[in-house]
C-alpha cells in the first residue's frame, strides 16, 4: 500500500480521529474551553503507536499522558485566542492547501482521498485537522512576529560568524598578477585600467606559478582562500579588480572572473524616471493625456525633467526624487510600463502611454546586468536568523500563555 505523506504540522500533532469510542468526560478546563478525556486517550494511543512503529523506547505512561495533556492545553489556548481575534481559514484557502498536500504525495485530490479512506482515515476529519493547524500557525505568526527584532549589527555579526552560511557562498574564479614592488603593482593596475587584458598582462609580468595560464587560480570559495584574498574579493561583482595587496611574496592584484553556485543569479535591470498624471473627477482621460503631452514637450524643449517631475508628477514615491525609480527588473512594474521601458533607448523620452495608474512618459537613464548573488545569500541568511529567533520567541510566548491561563485538571478516577 502506498504510504501517505502529510504536512509536517499534521505529522507532529497526533490526530484526533481514532476509531475507539469511549464514554466521554471533561478532563481539563482551560480558560473558556475544555479538553475531553477522549482527546487525551486518542492522542495517547496515537503517540504510543508511533513509538512502537519507530521502535523507540517509550517514556513512562504518566509522563507521556502529561505531555499529551500539556500539548492539548497549549493548542486549546491558541484556538481560543484565534477565535477572539476572528482568525478564519476560508474553504477556498483550505481547498488549495488540500490540493497541495495531495500534490506532495504525487496524487490528484480524488486519488488522495481514496488512498486515505483505504487506510482508514476520513478525509473530512483530516481536512478539519489541517484547518485547525492553519489557524494555529496564523495566530502564532501574529503573536510572535512583532516580538522579533534583528538589528543591522546583529545581522552583520551573524553573516560573519555562522558556519552554515559558508555553504551558501559561491565558488569564485580569480586571476592574479604578482609583482615584486608596490611601484610595479601600481604600474600594472594602471595598464589594466587603461584596458589591457588582465590574463595577457599576467602572462607577461606576473611572478606567480600560474602566470603561464593568465594567473588563473582554482575554483574555490572565499572561505578557502588566504584571508588577504578573501577580504578583498568576497561579495564583489564579476569583473572587479582589487587594489594592490601586499603579502610576504610581494604585491598581488586580483580580478574576479566568474562565480558559480546555487545562489548565483544575474538580472537585467533598468534605472528610469517618469512623470505620472492620473485622471480624476475634474480631469478626464483625454484632458489628462493632453496635459501630460504638454509637460513632455517642455522637457523636449529643454526644461528640467527633475523639476517638472517634482512639480507635476502624481506618483508620490518618485515625484520628490525627480521622477527617478529604483533599479528594477522584469515582473515588477505594470506590463505597459515595463514594455515601454524595455523598448526605450537610453536618454530618449518615450511617448505618453497609459497604465492602470494613469498616463506616463519615461526616460531610461541606465541599464545593467546585476549580480544578485550577495542579495540572495543575505536574504537566505536573514531567513535562517529569523527562523532561529522565531522558534525561541514562540517557545517563550507559549510558556507565557500557559503560565497565565486558568487550567483545572478533573479527577477522572
Amino acid at each position: 500500500m502506498k504510504k501517505i505523506f502529510l504536512p509536517s504540522f499534521v505529522l507532529l500533532i497526533p490526530s484526533l480521529f481514532s476509531a475507539v469510542e469511549i464514554l466521554d468526560r471533561v478532563a481539563v478546563i482551560v480558560d473558556d474551553g475544555v479538553i475531553m478525556e477522549s482527546q487525551i486517550n486518542n492522542d495517547f494511543e496515537e503517540m504510543t503507536a508511533r513509538y512502537d512503529q519507530q521502535n523507540i523506547p517509550k517514556p513512562p505512561k504518566e509522563e507521556l499522558l502529561e505531555q499529551v495533556a500539556e500539548r492539548l492545553i497549549i493548542e486549546e489556548l491558541q484556538l481560543q485566542m484565534a477565535d477572539r481575534a476572528g482568525v478564519r481559514i476560508s474553504d477556498s484557502e483550505l481547498n488549495q492547501t488540500m490540493i497541495r498536500v495531495a500534490a506532495n504525495n504525487k496524487m490528484e485530490l480524488q486519488e488522495f482521498i481514496t488512498s486515505l479512506e483505504n487506510e482508514g482515515t476520513k478525509y473530512e476529519d483530516l481536512r478539519e485537522q489541517i484547518r485547525k493547524e492553519m489557524i494555529i500557525q496564523r495566530i502564532q505568526r501574529g503573536r510572535v512576529q512583532s516580538e522579533i527584532d534583528i538589528t543591522a549589527k546583529e545581522f552583520e555579526a551573524f553573516l560573519a560568524t555562522d558556519e552554515s552560511l559558508v555553504e551558501l557562498e559561491p565558488e569564485l574564479l580569480v586571476n592574479q598578477i604578482l609583482v615584486k614592488t608596490q611601484n610595479d603593482a601600481i604600474s600594472a593596475l594602471k595598464r589594466v585600467s587603461d584596458g589591457e587584458n588582465f590574463s595577457e598582462l599576467a602572462k607577461e609580468i606576473s611572478l606567480s606559478g600560474n602566470a603561464s595560464t593568465g594567473g588563473v587560480m582554482p575554483w574555490r570559495k572565499a572561505a578557502d582562500m588566504p584571508q588577504l584574498f578573501a577580504d578583498a574579493i568576497n561579495r564583489k561583482d564579476v569583473g572587479f579588480v582589487t587594489e594592490p595587496l601586499e603579502s610576504g611574496a610581494g604585491f598581488h592584484i586580483l580580478k574576479l572572473q566568474d562565480k558559480r553556485g546555487t545562489f548565483v543569479r544575474y538580472e537585467d535591470q533598468w534605472l528610469s524616471r517618469h512623470i505620472l498624471l492620473m485622471p480624476s473627477a475634474i480631469r478626464t482621460e483625454e484632458e489628462t493625456e493632453a496635459e501630460l503631452n504638454a509637460i513632455r514637450q517642455r522637457v523636449v524643449d529643454g526644461e528640467s525633467f527633475e523639476l517638472l517631475a517634482e512639480e507635476f508628477s502624481e506618483d508620490p514615491g518618485s515625484a520628490k526624487l525627480g521622477g527617478v525609480l529604483d533599479w528594477l527588473g522584469k515582473g515588477v512594474l505594470a506590463p505597459e510600463f515595463e514594455e515601454t521601458m524595455i523598448d526605450s533607448e537610453i536618454g530618449v523620452l518615450s511617448n505618453v502611454f497609459q497604465t492602470q495608474f494613469g498616463f506616463h512618459f519615461l526616460e531610461v537613464m541606465e541599464t545593467r546586468n546585476h549580480d544578485q548573488t550577495a542579495e540572495l545569500i543575505e536574504d537566505q541568511a536573514y531567513q535562517v536568523l529569523y527562523s532561529r529567533k522565531y522558534d525561541e520567541a514562540l517557545e517563550n510566548s507559549l510558556r507565557s500563555m500557559r503560565a497565565e491561563a486558568f487550567v483545572e485538571f478533573k479527577d477522572l478516577d
